[in-house]
């Protein structure tokens, strides 16, 4: 017998859904272990579902399953925790042109840049996003049996009946959809798995199968959900599913599925002709349905809930903090959804992972590409030979001295990005008042401790990881994921714009909004050189890049160079800044000035040298060239062995 739709969790470690008091749900395998046991008992689903209290538990189980974005486990993934968040697997943004990993035996560069990885993984610390190991298919699984069982249980109002299956199909496609950006076409599981058939079949579903799967589950949770919750209700449901948040990640599911990566006129792999992993063509409708997912978005929208963070003042430092309250603080008027954990670690932003910095495997080095991403202040772009020339480098970062003031000089939000040289180490949450120290990056300054070159230290680029970290500002903070922003949103409709040939003044006004919330002047006036209202290529390629400085860390720029299959980016060297200390008579010094010479009455250094450098940890595609297989994860050959219809990616 053959069975369809049903929920096979691969080597299903229980749901991670327990109660203090009981587990929902046994254990679950493929292969020969596939009839040992049904999952769940029969008086188990009973208790559960006879009582609204453990009901709304359950639920709250499967919310525990969402995919959370920062690594804070220091154990493999058997240890306990789902696979993304262990430290030794390391987050995939340093697979991007814009983050390195200078940590030898992170899985992500000691596999992925050694090029070493294969779809015979067995190893706890070789796959990116393991498609057993990382809650996906246990989420899945614990939705469909909540909406399979809720109708049982009593006492339940209607309304409240409506909307925890509404959130439950949320949850179950954006599960569904942190898989698909790294495998493509997925198994389509419509219902809850018994354990007592004797034969299976589940199939691996096309690329448009999968998208018109998690769209159709969108769809209809959202007229069943509340458009946004606001005042006391925010306090409550904070990190619930909302109407927004559904029509929000239609955007998002659109556009990496109309992006080139599946919707071109080539497969991007050679040869392919699977639809697992492509369109079969170009299909323009895709950014229509894009295009109108936004639409309906913003008019949705306009009778309030989403709004961007604006600053309270104009100094710099202000709109940085506007920027930081719009990404990390839960009570962010655009934060449209988020993920939280609470685990044996704490529930409080007080995780070493991220605090510590001497764990060398926290080295998310911002790489001097991406700093230079960043404009100026006001909006103009960053150009190094033209502010060399100039002899301005020693203000690309900031100008003056804790002493005389420190202004930063360059877009806000590089300053919550990244950690660059001479920065003031604290950021006051209600005034915006930079105090502290100032870090000090050359070779031989208190924060440098390693030589930047040989090193692999949490320094050693020249720049350090900020986005998230925020020195000692964030510790006992509550922490949760920005999942989805109104940002990207923003900029999600200005792209979909471009590719329907719709107004490109309309599209710059979308972008520009995001620019103008950290006080940068319009793209138009900005860019001068580029005709960017008629010419469609300048402006994406001026979108992509506010992605990546709006949304940085936020898992966005490795994506965008996925579904554009930015094969040149991949294998692009990057570099780190070597920074020296000068003295008034230009000789180079390598000592610290705070806890160094500025006891003896030394003024604050604020004229260095500078130099870029090859990242010595390279990556195989760097000097091999970038297989396009990479483009997609492999599915695991044991997997694949076990004969249930899963079809290996092309190359793998």
């Amino acid at each position: 017998m053959r069975i369809k739709n049903k929920i096979m969790a691969p080597v299903m470690a229980g749901l991670m859904l327990t109660f203090t008091f009981f587990s929902c749900v046994d254990e679950i395998k493929f292969g020969n272990a596939f009839l040992e046991k049904a999952p769940g008992g029969q008086q188990t689903k009973d208790t559960v579902f006879n009582s609204v209290k453990y009901t709304e538990q359950f639920l709250n189980g499967i919310y525990s399953l969402q995919y959370y974005g920062l690594p804070f486990h220091n154990e493999t993934p058997k240890n306990g925790g789902a696979y993304p968040n262990s430290t030794y697997i390391g987050k995939f943004e340093v697979l991007s042109d814009c983050w390195q990993n200078q940590w030898t035996e992170c899985a992500l560069s000691k596999v992925y840049y050694a090029g070493k990885h294969s779809a015979a993984y067995r190893d706890q610390r070789e796959e990116k996003f393991e498609y057993l190991k990382s809650n996906v298919w246990e989420a899945v699984r614990a939705g469909w049996l909540l909406i399979e069982n809720i109708d049982g249980v009593p006492g339940l109002e209607e309304t409240d009946k409506k909307r925890m299956i509404a959130e439950a199909k949320c949850l179950i496609a954006t599960r569904y959809f942190d898989m698909f950006r790294h495998y493509g076409g997925l198994p389509i599981i419509e219902a809850s798995f018994s354990g007592l058939d004797a034969g299976y079949n589940q199939p691996r579903a096309s690329v448009e199968e999968t998208v018109d799967f998690i769209i159709r589950l969108l769809d209809e949770a959202k007229v069943d959900l509340p458009w946004a919750y606001t005042g006391a209700d925010l306090q409550n449901k904070a990190g619930r599913w909302t109407k927004a948040g559904a029509i929000g990640m239609k955007c998002r599911v659109w556009n990496f599925a109309a992006s080139p990566l599946f919707n071109d006129d080539e497969p991007y792999y050679p040869g392919t002709t699977s639809l697992a992993v492509w369109y079969g063509g170009y299909k323009p409708e895709l950014w229509d349905n894009c295009l109108k997912a936004c639409q309906e978005f913003f008019t949705e929208n306009a009778a309030g809930g989403y709004e961007l963070e604006q600053a309270v003042g104009t100094r710099p430092e202000d709109y940085r903090l506007a920027f930081r309250k719009a990404y990390v603080t839960q009570a962010s008027k655009e934060m449209i959804h988020s993920t939280r954990v609470t685990t044996g670690v704490g529930s409080k932003y007080n995780w070493w992972a991220w605090q510590n910095d001497d764990i060398n495997r926290i080295t998310y080095n911002p790489t001097q590409e991406y700093v230079e991403m960043f404009p100026w202040a006001d909006g103009m772009p960053f150009d190094w030979d033209k502010t060399a020339a100039e002899g301005r480098l020693d203000e690309m970062f900031v100008k003056g001295t804790i002493a005389s003031g420190v202004a930063l000089t360059r877009d806000p939000r590089l300053y919550e990005t990244a950690i660059v040289n001479g920065l003031p180490k604290q950021l006051d949450w209600s005034t915006g008042n930079m105090a502290g120290t100032s870090y000090e990056l050359w070779k031989g300054g208190t924060d440098a401790k390693q030589h930047p070159v040989d090193g692999n230290g949490k320094y050693t680029a020249g720049y350090a990881n900020h986005k998230f970290y925020m020195g000692t500002d964030y510790k006992n903070q509550y922490a949760h994921w920005p999942y989805l922003r109104l940002p990207e949103i923003y900029l999600i409709y200005a792209e979909a714009l471009v590719k329907t040939g719709g107004s490109l003044t309309e599209a710059i006004s979308y972008v520009d909004r995001i620019r103008n919330r950290v006080n940068l002047k319009g793209l138009v006036e900005c860019n001068p050189d580029k005709n960017l209202t008629m010419d469609k290529d300048a402006l994406m390629g001026e979108i992509l890049r506010e992605r990546v400085c709006e949304l940085g860390m936020e898992d966005v720029r490795f994506f965008d160079m996925i579904r554009y299959k930015m094969k040149d980016r991949f294998e692009m060297p990057l570099h780190g800044l070597w920074i020296k200390r000068l003295n008034s008579l230009g000789q180079v010094v390598e000592t610290p000035w705070y806890g160094g010479d500025r006891a003896d009455g030394v003024a604050q250094p604020t004229r260095f040298e500078y130099e870029k450098f090859e990242f010595r940890n390279r990556r195989y595609w760097w000097d091999n060239g970038f297989d396009p297989k990479w483009y997609l994860s492999p599915f695991p050959a044991a997997e694949i062995n076990k004969g249930y219809g899963l079809e290996q990616n092309p190359g793998w």
